[in-house]
């Protein structure tokens, strides 16, 4: 048996996600539980540091990359002292991204490993991109070997974070891809008015959808392109937001618009009669997941909250682990990489 620490922290900024795990092999399958999980939110001076850190100097980027380091490494260390923990193996950590353009061959994922295992001094594993980015990938979505080895009963993994994104197989192959910015650009609308984000589609729900901004968002070019691929910050802020920001409509109109926009395309990645497993903060999007199922007649499983809330963590401890033992965790089917790649940097593991 192997115990882990995973950590992730979305785009959405909604906090820090932190789950010990155990996980253990049998034959060619894996078995995990989720001993314990904590979200730690992110104070308002955290939360626009992170924001802001893509306009960030060279130099004023270093430095937060090595403070949020060591806030990473903080909040490990009262996690185990919270719960008692003790005989962790690792931590595994997808830091917080800031630059994503493996189109020009480089991403960055703030958290400094270093000052991470300092602060909290335990071994440590992260930055799961670069390796992959390196020989031609993505670097994203990282999670799909976790979606085939943890989740195997669900034709489809469905994440809805910051960015939606599925994970599949086809054949022999698995298959992974962004969908659409979905709580990114929603969450991102609702601050105009204070709030974090839409509580349950209420908003949207209010509204009626713009067929302009609709008909214009399913146009771009992203959407019409194959797999692999994969979304970011800079792509929002330079296909989507001028759209939205330009649009002439209400309020309410423009989040059932963006709502509406989302369901059509994670429908678009669904088969009729599948089975699929939503995670990620949109799966408490009610009416998100209704419109959803208006367009494609699959049945969409919401688990226990422990999975919703924490399936990314739990699955960045899985690919610490497959680090940690040489096994390929960052799939070259997903990528689009010359080939698998065992990815990630290691602090404190001999």
């Amino acid at each position: 048996m192997y115990t882990a620490i995973g950590l992730m922290s979305g785009t959405s900024l909604d906090g820090l996600d932190i789950v010990c795990a155990n996980f253990c092999r049998s034959g060619d399958g894996w078995s995990y539980e989720i001993t314990h999980a904590d979200s730690v939110d992110y104070t308002p001076e955290w939360r626009e540091r992170l924001r802001g850190a893509f306009y960030l100097s060279g130099e004023a980027l270093t430095a937060l990359d090595a403070e949020y380091g060591r806030h990473l490494g903080r909040c490990v260390t009262e996690f185990v002292g919270r719960h008692g923990l003790a005989g962790v193996d690792f931590v595994a950590s997808h830091g917080h991204t800031v630059f994503h353009r493996p189109d020009l061959g480089y991403n960055l994922q703030i958290g400094n490993g270093a000052h991470l295992h300092a602060a909290c001094g335990l071994p440590v594993v992260c930055d799961f991109r670069t390796l992959d980015v390196a020989f031609g990938g993505q670097g994203a979505p990282l999670v799909p070997i976790g979606d085939r080895l943890l989740f195997p009963d669900y034709d489809f993994c469905l994440n809805i974070g910051g960015f939606a994104n599925v994970s599949f197989d086809c054949g022999s192959a698995r298959i992974a891809y962004d969908l659409c910015p979905a709580n990114y650009t929603l969450n991102r609308l609702m601050r105009t008015r204070g709030k974090e984000y839409d509580e349950d589609g209420a908003t949207a729900r209010s509204g009626r959808v713009n067929r302009q901004l609709l008909e214009a968002l399913d146009a771009l070019e992203y959407y019409h392109r194959p797999p692999p691929k994969s979304l970011a910050q800079e792509w929002v802020d330079a296909w989507v937001a001028p759209l939205v920001d330009g649009c002439d409509d209400s309020f309410e109109n423009i989040a059932a618009t963006l709502t509406e926009h989302s369901a059509r395309r994670i429908a678009a990645a669904l088969r009729p009669a599948s089975r699929v497993l939503v995670t990620g903060g949109g799966a408490y999007n009610g009416f998100l997941l209704e419109r959803v199922r208006e367009h494609v007649a699959a049945e969409l499983v919401v688990p226990a909250r422990a999975i919703v809330d924490f399936k990314e963590a739990l699955i960045f401890a899985f690919l610490g682990l497959r680090r940690v033992l040489g096994f390929p965790n960052c799939l070259a089917s997903v990528t689009g990489a010359t080939h698998d790649v065992s990815s990630g940097v290691c602090y404190g593991i001999a």
